[in-house]
């Protein structure tokens, strides 16, 4: 463990409870001392849930830890049992718990409740919040569903099992509404939804599925691999992001459904082809991209930026260690380079921060640490993965799966490019009587007129004269009005490129020939 200011994923007890939060009829007992009951801000903030999360916590203190803290597990046990009446029960440790080793779980089996108690072993020092997510998930079903017997399947319409979305989790809501709407077109029903929405009694049911769609591997592959074995359901391996993944998972859907979805496909409809025919897409062809986040969302994102939207990935990471073999193979087939780049594989924010710096991309897609890290660099981005705050959490209907997903992803990550072209007009038309930079919004009439104008005017702006910005290079006034013809969007870039070739060449005034030579050199 290591102390910082921010992390990507918090201990493995948060994925316990974000399981929980997801069900119904289950409830999560929790041996922590107080402090640690922060959960509800987490569901009821900023993933605007309606009711607080199924947990409840022991909640010890300093006095308690001289006396007897395994009674205090004991009463708090039943006390849960009693008033929350739940269908199955998870029992667990958080970090500073652990230390105690009172073994909560092996305490709520020898209670002899009626209903099935779950212990959790989530090693709080070793693991993460996801592992821990998927750990719960996969012994809460193997728990309920050991030792039962195979079903009679095949003779109604195909079914399917949607395994991996949880609280908390990214527009998982949406994705299940868009897949759901994907296997009905194919002739494919849904049997159950887990671990978002279902109750324990829905979970016996799972068995009874053809196949299962593994929605999010960190919280479901495991489970998925598990039930292939058991009871002999195939799962898909494709992850439905972007038009050319979708088309691959319906044919994966129909291999494994022994179906033909070829009319599925063929009414499939998106917007890539008008970006494609558009003038945006000659416009942003080749736009360098650096891509963060957990595992299934960064790898979709690298082939939708570099197979359908035509950038250049150059920088690829992930903070979900279990995963790094699969982020290694993303960036060997997705990133730019001879034979790809090297990952990025890290959980610490400052890494990320100094990598996007050395690269310079035109966009960054990440968390809402990578959000922060490109605005204060000045770089538009877009936010595509967990954890995310409470704007990514709309209220309207946003997927990231499947068609309509494949269209959010092109508006999420073509606008932020996009910005500033109003802006790059404006200045076009400085001079214009009209739209010049005192000039009032023209439907106040002309003798309206802009509040602070002459505040903005003195503040230093990104492409103000070098003695604004570094007292070490003087630009000539020629230099600085051939800048001023950059496009308003990049001209900031230019400047910085510009003054870093003049620094590196030892150049202390800029003049036209240092602006097209910076041009040159940063354009190998």
């Amino acid at each position: 463990m290591q102390l910082t200011v921010w992390t990507y994923e918090g201990p493995p007890h948060m994925g316990a409870m974000r399981i929980a939060a997801s069900m119904r009829d289950v409830h999560c007992v929790l041996h922590a001392p107080q402090g640690d009951t922060y959960a509800d801000l987490l569901f009821t903030m900023i993933a605007r849930n309606a009711k607080r999360p199924p947990v409840t916590y022991t909640t010890f203190q300093a006095r308690d830890l001289g006396g007897d803290t395994a009674e205090l597990v004991r009463h708090t046990l039943r006390d849960t049992v009693e008033r929350f009446q739940p269908q199955a029960l998870l029992v667990g440790e958080a970090c500073t718990a652990e230390l105690l080793q009172d073994q909560p779980g092996a305490l709520a089996e020898g209670m002899g409740f009626d209903i099935p108690v779950v212990p959790l072993e989530l090693p709080a020092y070793t693991r993460k919040e996801n592992w821990g997510a998927a750990e719960t998930f996969f012994t809460l079903v193997r728990a309920l569903l050991r030792g039962r017997p195979l079903p009679q399947r095949g003779a109604e319409k195909p079914k399917a099992n949607l395994l991996g979305p949880t609280a908390l989790g990214f527009r998982c809501r949406d994705d299940i509404t868009e897949v759901t709407k994907l296997l009905s077109a194919a002739g494919v029903d849904v049997n159950v939804v887990a671990p978002a929405g279902a109750a324990p009694a829905d979970l016996l049911r799972i068995p009874e599925a053809d196949f299962n769609v593994c929605l999010y591997p960190e919280i479901a592959h495991d489970t998925c691999a598990w039930l292939e074995r058991m009871f002999k359901q195939p799962f898909t391996h494709t992850v439905p992001i972007g038009v050319g993944a979708t088309v691959d998972f319906l044919r994966e859907v129909g291999e494994l459904a022994g179906i033909d979805v070829g009319p599925a496909l063929a009414a499939a409809q998106t917007r890539l082809p008008w970006y494609s025919r558009s003038v945006d897409s000659t416009y942003l062809t080749g736009k360098r991209v650096f891509i963060f986040g957990d595992a299934t969302h960064a790898i979709a994102a690298a082939r939708v930026a570099t197979e359908e939207l035509g950038f250049d990935v150059v920088g690829l990471g992930t903070y979900a260690r279990e995963f790094a073999r699969e982020i290694r193979a993303a960036a060997e087939r997705f990133c730019v380079g001879q034979g790809g780049i090297e990952p990025l594989i890290t959980d610490d924010y400052l890494e990320v921060e100094a990598k996007v710096l050395e690269l310079a991309p035109e966009l960054v897609l990440g968390t809402q640490m990578e959000r922060h890290i490109a605005k204060r660099a000045g770089i538009p981005c877009a936010v595509i993965s967990a954890p995310v705050h409470v704007q990514d959490f709309p209220a309207r209907y946003a997927p990231q799966m499947g068609l309509e997903g494949a269209n959010v992803l092109f508006d999420t990550w073509v606008h932020p490019l996009m910005m500033g072209l109003e802006e790059h007009l404006i200045t076009m038309f400085r001079e214009d009587s009209e739209f010049h930079d005192e000039a009032a919004p023209s439907h106040l009439g002309p003798a309206a007129r802009r509040d602070g104008a002459e505040a903005r005017a003195d503040a230093p702006a990104d492409d103000a004269p070098a003695d604004a910005r570094d007292d070490a290079l003087t630009w000539e006034t020629d230099a600085e009005q051939e800048l001023r013809k950059i496009p308003f969007f990049v001209r900031g870039k230019a400047r910085r490129n510009t003054e870093r070739y003049a620094r590196e060449q030892g150049v202390a005034t800029i003049t036209i020939e240092t602006l097209y030579d910076a041009k040159a050199h940063f354009g190998r």
